[in-house]
């Protein structure tokens, strides 16, 4: 039957329940009923019962129909007769289809084949669906209409729903392992005078009281170390973030970071945390520390590895984190990356160089049985590539910060702080005077304001939630773990 066809017949259903006086859409009292789950872990026979939840499948057998009910916890069958709800409430059935929404009320009881079973008494139809449930949905080549249409993904498939209720409860896993650390939760603004926090393409806005251009934000770091500056020593913030770029399985323009920042700390404290929050929340969501993603074995058990981006770069390519740009661009091409490219800046070069060393982090899987990986720290950045981080002690072209790969993930990203104002500012400097970003235009002044009443050493660390949610539960792409992802608009 076409789609049409099935609208129309269950339109002329609604106008029929509508002329039998069944006042659909309507919100009547659920006090008394309680979720599908908690009446199946508390099963009693005979117990009498209120639920509701969407008709998942509909059975009829003469005077009597079985019905398949779901609510967001679970799935009971529903056992509905003639001689006890009525005849013409038992009428009213005919003019249900699967995805209709009801109420029911009834008595527990155990089928000879050991289903639990409500035997319904009485029954209120909540909603009508006009459209059907999409067929064979596990079947759809189309992903792209799973993510436009991902209530009817939730409603079809229950291990996409296994996949965000997993995302609730490492999000709030991460907040009690912080605020058990002593770390205060804070909200920052989203719309920014200046971009920055970040190296991105900012996302444009206008307010028209103010008559100001806006940028939604890069990321909240710059007002989070404000915040140390005040006094605040351990804070973090679970954001919303905006970058004006592409699209990849890896990258959605909007997407969610944690950011943690910690006064009296440098980038080593952040390893040991990082490392202590992810072993931590594999063990309270997965139940263990080793788990498969994307046909790789991977082992949290520490220690974890740590790899040298400069040695990796000598390695590879034989840069220098001191060659001029022209240098390590000639170097690349040498090696076959970066054909045709006539001209970059030192810091473009760098970051081509970032992209090819991730792939190394990257190692494919096994035909059989996998390939086993573990986390690795990859340490030592050029500096270039870290306007906002310490420089080592013993190596200005080296900088104190760290990346962190799980499973060819790049998942987490930390600095010991630049807390000098006046580098800082020449660094602000060096990066508009590049180019990287064409949307910054003028020194945060502000920010170095603050820099200049005293920020105390700290630690700071960025981990991409969307990426933790993929590792954790086996997902191959971003817009797998966003619920609405953002896609082109419909022909």
């Amino acid at each position: 039957m076409e789609l049409n066809e099935i609208i129309a017949q269950r339109k002329a259903k609604f106008e029929s329940l509508q002329a039998k006086g069944v006042n659909l859409y309507d919100n009547p009292a659920f006090s008394g009923s309680i979720p599908i789950r908690q009446a199946l872990d508390n099963f009693q026979e005979d117990k009498e019962i209120s639920l509701y939840g969407r008709i998942m499948a509909k059975r009829s057998h003469g005077k009597a129909i079985f019905m398949d009910l779901r609510d967001s916890t679970a799935k009971i069958q529903l056992y509905i007769k003639a001689d006890i709800v009525g005849d013409d409430k038992f009428q009213l059935l005919q003019d249900l289809d699967i995805a209709d929404i009801i109420d029911v009320k009834g008595r527990l009881f155990m089928t000879h084949t050991q289903e639990p079973t409500v035997k319904v008494e009485d029954f209120t139809v909540l909603t009508k669906a006009l459209r059907p449930l999409p067929e064979k949905w596990h079947g759809l080549k189309d992903i792209e209409l799973r993510y436009r249409q991902r209530y009817l993904d939730l409603i079809a498939n229950e291990e996409v729903k296994k996949v965000f209720l997993m995302r609730s409860r490492m999000i709030k896993a991460i907040r009690n392992f912080l605020d058990d650390k002593g770390f205060l939760e804070v909200e920052t603004p989203m719309m920014h005078n200046i971009p920055g926090g970040a190296t991105g393409r900012p996302f444009k806005t206008h307010h028209n009281e103010y008559d100001l251009d806006l940028y939604l934000r890069i990321a909240p770091e710059l007002y989070l170390k404000r915040l140390l500056v005040g006094g605040l020593d351990k804070v973090y913030e679970i954001n919303r973030s905006f970058r004006n770029e592409g699209v990849s399985t890896k990258h959605n323009p909007e997407f969610t970071m944690l950011e943690v920042y910690c006064a009296y700390a440098n980038y080593e404290d952040m390893m040991n945390l990082t490392c202590d929050l992810i072993i931590t929340l594999a063990k309270d969501i997965l139940g263990e520390t080793k788990f498969s993603y994307q046909g790789k074995n991977v082992d949290l058990k520490p220690p974890w590895q740590r790899r040298s981006f400069a040695e990796m770069v000598k390695e590879k390519f034989d840069i220098a984190p001191d060659d001029e740009a022209g240098v390590m661009l000639k170097k690349l091409q040498s090696k076959g990356f970066a054909k045709g490219v006539a001209r970059l800046t030192r810091s473009q070069v760098a970051k081509i160089i970032e992209e090819i060393l991730e792939q190394e982090m990257n190692p494919a899987p096994a035909r059989r049985g996998g390939v086993n990986v573990h986390p690795a720290f990859v340490t030592d950045y050029f500096t270039n590539l870290c306007p906002l981080a310490k420089t080592k002690k013993d190596n200005p072209l080296i900088s104190e910060r760290f990346e962190l790969y799980v499973g060819g993930l790049e998942i987490a990203n930390a600095y010991s702080e630049l807390n000098n104002p006046q580098e800082q500012k020449k660094r602000f400097q060096e990066e508009i005077k590049e180019g990287e970003n064409t949307e910054k235009k003028s020194v945060d002044e502000d920010y170095i304001l603050a820099l200049e009443h005293g920020m105390p050493p700290a630690g700071g660390l960025g981990i991409g939630i969307d990426r933790l949610v993929m590792l954790f539960t086996d997902q191959p792409s971003i817009r797998d773990v966003i619920l609405f992802p953002l896609l082109r608009p419909q022909a």
